[in-house]
């Protein structure tokens, strides 16, 4: 026999039970589909359901969110189901949690659905950006709920000795609370100096005349996995809510020839906390600043209708619904053709593909270079060789319909955005300068 035991390093899968309330306030967003949705989120974040209680509602109960009757059932299946976790569908606020947490015991946990899914961007965020915006976005949460749990946060102010009499009669309470609002002050201020690089890059993307489209919709829609198998990238991917948080922009082109960006963004979802809407701002301006944004629904999901209006009630509120869009319905390789039919009926305008499968993307990178070229217009420009950057810009910005290389440059007529057109103004010449085949007509003589 061994002399010491080995201690076992695997995550331990927590045992949750989930709340949820019937208010009859979203007829499009029943309380199954929620309950349901918070399951998926529960498992993404390591938990195993062994349960979900649900009750109809007027108006939350201010002190315990649920019912008298419903708190005591909830304690007696904590109790029995050896439960670890109750995970509420709705925020609750700091005085219910902490009431729900007193009548529960300890070591329950008692959270909601805000706190899930900040656990879930924490293990998910890699880039410095992203968890930064993360960190806001829970100190921002747990501000209110402070409640004396972070002593480990003060100094030496209040372990005695020289210089520990400063301040006497601050709580510990408001020492945390001082510390924490510090803390936040300075993440916004990090935030705030990665978001003016951002929009210079930004700007230098437009100045450039580089077309950019966003992939934005309902989260594990495959926008990841579309990204891939349009530009061949290696993109994390996984089957699970919110696995990937950080923008990834890739560039492609398009058989006419022209250059763009593809951008994919973090996933939208019901009942998308609003500290997470601000703290993710700057990631979210991706999709505020495209020239296209294609609107990514899971064709298989049997709430794809609603989540399509979800997300564009998003995009609404984010100021981004005026921008340009194309439904794409992806994982079609998962539908009958009758249920794909159907689809496609409703929504006639869309463009369906299967990411996974890669099939319809033909359609959809001609459906892109349609857009793409919506708002270009035709002119004859002559780029003299000492401007080679511009002469790779007309090449991968524009739609070039004729060439040729004269003594004095690149004559070429082509089809230009409207950033592209006011690049090229000094350079326009007349339509006629290339004659018929690409010949060049000569030069008159004085």
């Amino acid at each position: 026999m061994a002399r010491f035991e080995p201690t076992p390093t695997a995550r331990v899968r927590e045992r949750a039970i989930l709340v949820g309330a019937d208010f009859g306030r979203n007829p499009d967003w029943t309380l199954d589909e929620s309950m349901g949705e918070l399951e998926r989120l529960a498992e993404t974040d390591g938990a195993d359901v062994v349960l979900t209680l649900t009750q109809r509602l007027d108006a939350p109960v201010p002190r315990t969110f649920i019912g008298k009757g419903k708190v005591e059932e909830l304690v007696s299946h904590v109790r029995n189901l050896d439960a670890n976790v109750v995970i509420f569908d709705d925020e609750l606020t700091p005085s219910q949690q902490s009431n729900l947490e007193r009548i529960v015991g300890d070591p329950v946990k008692i959270i909601d659905r805000t706190a899930l899914i900040l656990d879930i961007f924490g293990v998910h965020a890699t880039t410095r950006e992203g968890r930064l915006q993360v960190q806001l976005a829970q100190l921002q949460y747990v501000l209110p709920r402070l409640r004396g749990m972070w002593s480990h946060l003060v100094g030496e102010q209040t372990r005695g000795g020289i210089g520990s009499r400063f301040g006497q009669g601050e709580s510990q309470l408001e020492v945390d609370r001082r510390l924490v609002r510090k803390r936040i002050s300075t993440l916004r201020s990090e935030l705030a100096r990665l978001e003016t690089r951002r929009e210079v890059q930004s700007k230098a993307r437009w100045d450039s005349g580089v077309y950019r489209v966003a992939l934005a919709g309902y989260t594990n829609a495959g926008k990841s996995t579309l990204l891939n198998a349009l530009t061949g990238s290696d993109v994390y991917v996984r089957d699970e809510l919110f696995a990937t948080l950080d923008p990834t922009t890739r560039s492609i082109e398009l058989e006419e020839g022209r250059k763009i960006t593809l951008t994919d963004t973090v996933g939208f979802i019901q009942k998308l906390p609003i500290t997470l809407v601000e703290a993710f701002k700057s990631t979210l301006s991706e999709v505020c600043a495209a020239d296209l944004i294609l609107l990514v629904a899971d064709a298989s999901d049997s709430g794809v209708e609603r989540q399509i209006r979800a997300v564009r009630s998003v995009l609404d509120e984010m100021g981004a619904g005026q921008i340009p869009s194309v439904l794409v319905l992806n994982k079609c390789d998962l539908l009958s053709h009758e249920a794909l039919a159907g689809l496609r009926a409703r929504h006639p305008d869309a463009v369906t593909v299967s990411a996974r499968e890669e099939t319809g993307l033909a359609g959809l990178l001609y459906r892109v270079a349609h857009e793409a070229s919506r708002g270009d217009d035709t002119l004859t420009v002559l780029v003299p060789f000492s401007k080679g950057i511009l002469m790779r810009m007309v090449h991968e910005r524009c739609q070039v319909l004729r060439e040729v290389y004269t003594e004095r440059g690149l004559l070429a007529t082509v089809s230009a955005s409207e950033r592209m057109r006011s690049t090229l103004a000094p350079y326009v010449v007349p339509d006629d300068a290339i004659g018929p085949a690409g010949r060049t007509p000569p030069t008159p003589r004085p």
